[in-house]
Parts: structure tokens; sequence; C-alpha cells
């Protein structure tokens, strides 16, 4: 387990366990479908990636439940892991 999921501050940034499972299984979903990360890394994208996302207010779910980038100059990605093309 990564050291940052032990610690309860990440929980309460996204506002509970149940939605910080729900954002993190739908941002992986978008990395393995080619998304780009929002954080330098070494490695391929993967749960590590996520987690810095989350910790530097990069995504967050919307009331919906979807993920959205906080970034102004980001295009909007769907679940889908494309890139919303009315937003380009």
């Amino acid at each position: 387990m990564l050291d940052e999921l032990k610690e309860e501050s990440i929980v309460n940034k996204v506002g509970g366990r149940f939605k910080l499972s729900t954002l993190i299984q739908k941002r992986l979903v978008q990395l393995n479908r080619g998304a780009p990360p929002l954080v330098e890394e070494m490695t391929k994208p993967g749960m590590h990636t996520v987690i810095r996302e989350i910790l530097e207010d990069k995504i967050f779910l919307d009331n919906s439940n979807n993920v959205v980038i906080a970034s102004d100059d980001a295009p909007d990605i769907r679940d889908d892991g494309a890139p919303n093309l009315d937003d380009l």
C-alpha cells in the first residue's frame, strides 16, 4: 500500500473513502486509455501518478462523480479517457 493512502488527509481532501476509491479507479481507466498524466513521472502512469494528481489538486470528482481536471488550460477529459473535443 502506498504511504499516502494511510493518511486521513487524502481521504478528507476528496470527501471520503468511497469518493477516493472512485476517483482513483476512474482516473486509472483514463490513464490506461491514453489520457496524459498531469504530473511528471519517471515511470509508466499508474497509482502513484493518480495519488500525486490528487495531492497536488490537479483532479477531483464533480457532483456527478466524473473526474474533473482542475487546470483552466487543460482540456476536459471524459470518463473514457478521450479529450472533450468541444473544449479544444
